[in-house]
């Protein structure tokens, strides 16, 4: 059977992937990550020049990068190929041995990562472990040099508490609200479609980067409404829960939260557009909602699913945004190099030019002469130089 049959079954199987959907954001991303390291490591690794001070004359100094040594990486279920190996990349480049955790979530995707990886990488510096909560537990009760967690909030919070035990280093790709500002100025017909297929064309949702809410305003609102729902037929036909290009909400506990933010009293009359369900086959219909109170449960939290509130303005004082809570650290390409090295300063110093200016008997002449150094001066370097070679 073919890779490509292969990886389309298998997307298929956990999260009713598209096909084309599965190639662009999962396969052909790896292989760009793939390609970027074999051809840029080189480069990657050189040493970085940096300066010496005077105190340390004569001598060079670099930043050299080194493996951080065995690393964990936990990933995540809505791109579980690529938010599996796109790290393991970085982890190999920069020469680290590791233990890939992939997500019981995506169950099918986790038994072919187990089964390839052992049968084409060193099992002597490369591992997989599946299982769920317990095995991730037991992994992360033990040492690493550094974690790598792909996932949610909540999760990222235990991960940084076992790592806080041993001082463990952690990057941390949680997820967040993403806002979208919409203003009147503006291709209208593009935004639609770049929004739609940002929202509902990434795992009908189910992406840390789709966009959670849209900020308009008051007049514009109707339009991109209008817009929206355009695309969106274009995009799934009048019947999306039949559409075979609208990923199905991973399972039955998602599809659970989903509703529960959906038919919150305060929300569910505020659907413009969307909601219906069929709670068998896990399909949720994209949907579109008109100013939604801020203290819903769909604005407290990321939505990560097909749902989209619509803020509309009468002023800017709504505060959005912050990093703190959507994780620390990044990656890809040389980014995920550097997160699994550790930057070392190196100095070299010649036997060349030794000062001995620097070394006792510690002479007024001596003091006077380093900190003209230390200054930069000339005429005091010279000053200093003429005085202590008539002391």
């Amino acid at each position: 059977m073919s890779t490509r049959k292969t990886s389309s079954m298998l997307f298929a199987s956990d999260l009713s992937k598209p096909e084309l959907e599965a190639f662009v954001s999962e396969v052909a991303m790896l292989k760009s990550s793939c390609r970027s390291a074999l051809k840029e490591l080189n480069r990657w690794m050189m040493p970085e020049k940096v300066k010496t001070s005077m105190t340390t004359f004569p001598s060079s100094a670099e930043i050299v990068s080194e493996p951080l040594g065995v690393v964990l990486i936990i990933s995540a279920w809505n791109y579980p190929f690529l938010l599996s190996l796109d790290p393991v990349v970085g982890a190999i480049a920069a020469g680290c041995a590791l233990v890939l955790k992939p997500s019981e979530v995506a169950p099918a995707t986790s038994s072919l990562l187990a089964k390839l990886l052992e049968e084409y990488l060193d099992r002597s510096a490369i591992r997989v472990v599946e299982g769920a909560v317990a095995e991730t537990s037991a992994l992360l009760e033990q040492k690493w040099d550094k974690i790598f967690y792909t996932g949610n909030g909540r999760v990222g919070h235990i991960v940084m508490a076992a790592a806080a035990r041993h001082l463990t280093p952690v990057l941390l790709e949680l997820g967040g609200k993403s806002p979208v500002i919409v203003d009147s100025g503006i291709n209208l017909q593009v935004a639609a479609r770049r929004i739609s297929g940002g929202k509902w064309g990434s795992n009908n949702g189910q992406a840390c980067v789709s966009p959670d809410y849209i900020i308009t305003t008051k007049d514009y609102a109707p339009k991109l409404i209008d817009a929206l729902k355009h695309e969106l037929e274009n995009f799934y036909g009048k019947d999306p829960l039949e559409s075979k290009d609208l990923s199905r909400i991973v399972n039955a506990n998602h599809f659970a939260r989903l509703m529960k933010l959906l038919d919150e009293d305060k929300v569910a009359n505020k659907i413009v557009h969307g909601g219906q369900r069929d709670k068998t086959n896990l399909r949720i219909a994209p949907t579109i909602l008109l100013d939604v109170p801020g203290d819903s449960l769909i604005m407290s939290e990321e939505i990560f699913g097909p749902l989209l509130p619509i803020l509309t303005l009468a002023d800017d004082t709504i505060p959005f945004g912050g990093v703190g809570e959507s994780g620390m650290g990044a990656y890809h390409g040389k980014h995920s190099f550097d997160s699994f090295s550790h930057k070392k300063a190196v100095m070299y110093r010649s036997f060349f030019g030794d000062a001995s200016a620097r070394y006792p008997p510690y002479t007024p002449g001596k003091l006077r002469l380093l900190k003209a150094l230390l200054s930069g001066s000339i005429f005091g370097i010279i000053r200093a130089l003429i005085g202590w070679s008539k002391v």
